[in-house]
């Protein structure tokens, strides 16, 4: 379904589209680098308005969320289309083409999300959800008007504008954002994309709503410790409570490179936790997942994949009354 652009700016012969930081020139029949935003009819569109290619219920841990509403579901929806093109996707077959989509309207997706037993509310994934960014900001403010309490995630690149991030922020109750690497060079070969709307999207949302990040190591591209600890010591001059989770790369799409080293990954791990609280591994068989408390060691949530056993309710530890950044 087709709908208009929320941020543009006519500018005569062409229009200029706002929403993320490529600032694309469109004109008649001529889409911006998403794929997604053309002019038709002189009226500046996007076509993918409540398209639906995605729809699944998660554990809320998948998104990786591992400090908000542990051990609900979500209900997972996506689209097409996005403002990367990372050799790596994991998703690129919604990603960088258009697949069969299935319209939803926005009472419809409502009435889904309340019907689940469990569920936390819906996390908009899969593909980059500020590609979406019309639909999910009309579905997020009925949502809160309809029940407050019906959380609303993103997982995203970050690579959007600052307005149409603060717009939409009041109405987004967690988000985990990909930092995908620590480099320019890294970004603009692999990703098709510069680092430093991503890391601005980072400060200003971890202001407003929770926020963990991921990022994906890539063997022999950006899994050195001295990236990641760079990446740690941003994030800690931010917020050394928000969670990172290092994921362990496979080769999928356009990358070949063999999988990460898990000692790697593990390594830098140990190097991150000099500097945030809490840091977890992705897609590794068998680690220590458990969420401990970063004052006295306790064993707060113990992981087993996605399943959790909780020993703490509220945002202190039981043991030693510390602060802990995690929402139930």
């Amino acid at each position: 379904m087709e709908e208009k652009l929320r941020f543009y700016k006519d500018e005569g012969n062409y229009i200029k589209c706002y929403l993320c930081r490529h600032n694309c020139s469109l004109s008649e029949g001529k889409f911006g680098v998403c794929k997604l935003r053309t002019v038709k009819n002189n009226i500046p569109i996007v076509i993918n308005y409540g398209e639906l290619t995605s729809a699944n219920v998660d554990p809320i841990e998948k998104k990786p969320l591992y400090h908000f509403k542990p051990g609900k579901d979500i209900l997972s929806v996506g689209t097409f289309g996005c403002n990367m093109s990372c050799s790596f996707c994991q998703n690129h077959e919604i990603s960088q083409s258009k697949p069969p989509t299935e319209f939803i309207d926005i009472d419809k997706l409502i009435s889904l999300i309340i019907n689940i037993p469990n569920n936390a509310g819906i996390a908009f994934t899969y593909n980059e959800p500020f590609m979406w960014y019309e639909y999910i900001f009309d579905v997020a403010k009925k949502i809160k008007e309809y029940d407050k309490n019906i959380s609303i995630v993103l997982v995203s690149n970050g690579f959007v504008n600052k307005e149409p991030l603060e717009q939409i922020l009041p109405y987004i109750d967690a988000m985990n954002i990909d930092l995908k690497g620590f480099t320019k060079k890294y970004y603009n070969k692999i990703c098709g994309a510069s680092i430093e709307p991503v890391l601005e999207t980072i400060k200003i949302a971890s202001k407003h709503t929770h926020v963990e990040i991921t990022t994906l190591m890539v063997n022999n591209e950006n899994d050195s410790v001295e990236e990641i600890v760079a990446i740690a010591e941003f994030l800690a001059n931010i917020d050394k409570n928000i969670p990172l989770h290092l994921s362990r790369y496979f080769p999928k799409y356009k990358m070949k490179n063999p999988p990460t080293l898990v000692e790697n990954i593990m390594r830098a791990k140990e190097e991150a936790q000099k500097y945030l609280n809490y840091v977890y591994v992705g897609n590794v068989a068998g680690v220590d997942n458990n969420t401990y408390c970063p004052n006295c060691g306790y064993n707060l949530i113990t992981r087993d994949i996605y399943s959790i056993n909780p020993n703490i309710r509220g945002d202190k530890c039981p043991n030693c009354k510390e602060y802990i950044n995690i929402i139930f």
